[in-house]
């Protein structure tokens, strides 16, 4: 059975957030292909005549074996189409047709007024623009009805607002960006955000966080509907973790802290900032203030939403962050310089705020790799 993706974008929308997950669905296609054409499970690359590989693309446990040309003619079929049972066909929509992605470029769609019939899926897509998308009453109405028919329907990305603005996300769970999941629980209280996961599934519901996130939730799409390893072979083929370690955490401690009021509690903040690693008692902070500790430590959890303790320990994990992804010192140097005294707390605080030990955060996040 080919299950049809219909993603739905708009003016200044992300070209990853379409790229990403029709690579993934595209991947699947050719995996799927391959197998039925008896070329072996572990197969995603293009496939020479009589359905022979053509020399690149093995997958094995190993990583992706090179190799050189061959015909060009893929066993998935053009545009997206697949024949294997259980295939893809990913299609792009927008009001109006053919739209501006991000980078200047601009892409072909089919009218989104003038898609008919159930889709499997719908999708969309986020960018910067979402809220002029947001507040797009045709845009609106036709979402509504394609979604009526889909099994599924998500979004990557800022697209979560699109979908919450047609009232597709009432009484759900959903996530978007980790810098706008304030926003996203402000202006639609009745979406219940989340704001640390990659992606979220509620029901027939899926949303995913920015960006790159959208390739997560395409793979556990694929995982959900085919199995886990056809989603692990995807993601080998595209270089990208099946299930990257932590959540959104890692990208955005301090963004979290909304805006305070009182010049003295800001005061404090901006302190910590500048100097995680020194002795942030509360009796500390509170005289930096100009409280009692007492009412400091009321006032404190209702400004910035979390317990004085709770900011102090986020704002030396960003520190210890930083430091692991610039440069070589051991774990108990970092730990010192950040104000966790030993590696074993810096340790413990890491898997506590981000859900990785800063060994793992290190190898992952400090360099691309790139010479």
């Amino acid at each position: 059975m080919e299950r049809e993706v219909l993603v739905v974008g708009y003016d200044g929308a992300a070209l990853t957030d379409i790229a990403g997950p029709a690579d993934v669905f595209d991947g699947a296609n050719r995996a799927c292909a391959a197998d039925r054409a008896g070329v072996g499970p572990d197969w995603v690359g293009p496939v020479g005549d009589g359905g022979k590989p053509d020399g690149v693309g093995r997958v094995d446990d190993g990583g992706v074996r090179g190799g050189s040309g061959g015909a060009d003619r893929v066993a998935a079929g053009g545009g997206g189409r697949s024949s294997a049972r259980g295939g893809y066909r990913v299609r792009l929509a927008a009001v109006g047709g053919g739209f501006s992605v991000t980078g200047g470029l601009r892409v072909e769609a089919e009218d989104l007024r003038e898609v008919t019939g159930a889709v499997d899926t719908v999708l969309v897509v986020g960018g910067f623009t979402f809220a002029d998308a947001a507040r797009d009453a045709e845009l609106l109405h036709h979402l509504r009805r394609v979604a009526a028919g889909a099994r599924r329907v998500g979004s990557v990305c800022t697209g979560a607002f699109v979908l919450a603005a047609a009232g597709l996300l009432d009484g759900a769970r959903a996530t978007t960006h980790w810098a706008f999941c304030d926003r996203l629980a402000a202006d639609h209280p009745s979406v219940d955000v989340v704001p640390d996961a990659i992606h979220v599934q509620d029901g027939r519901l899926v949303t995913s966080a920015g960006v790159t996130a959208g390739i997560d939730l395409a793979l556990a799409l694929v995982e959900r509907d085919h199995d886990a390893a056809l989603a692990r072979l995807v993601a080998r083929w595209m270089v990208v973790f099946l299930q990257r370690p932590g959540g959104q955490s890692q990208f955005s401690v301090r963004s979290r802290v909304p805006p305070v009021r009182e010049p003295g509690l800001r005061a404090v903040l901006d302190a910590i900032a500048d100097d995680p690693a020194a002795g942030w008692t509360v009796d500390e902070m509170a005289r930096r203030a100009a409280m009692s500790a007492r009412h400091f430590a009321r006032v404190f959890p209702r400004r910035v939403g979390v317990s004085p303790a709770r900011y102090v320990e986020r704002v030396r994990v960003e520190a210890a962050a930083n430091v692991l992804e610039s440069g070589d010192e051991g774990l108990d140097v970092v730990a010192r310089r950040t104000g966790f005294g030993s590696a074993e707390t810096l340790r413990r605080a890491f898997l506590r705020v981000l859900g990785v030990t800063p060994g793992g955060y290190r190898d992952r996040f400090r360099t691309t790799g790139a010479a």
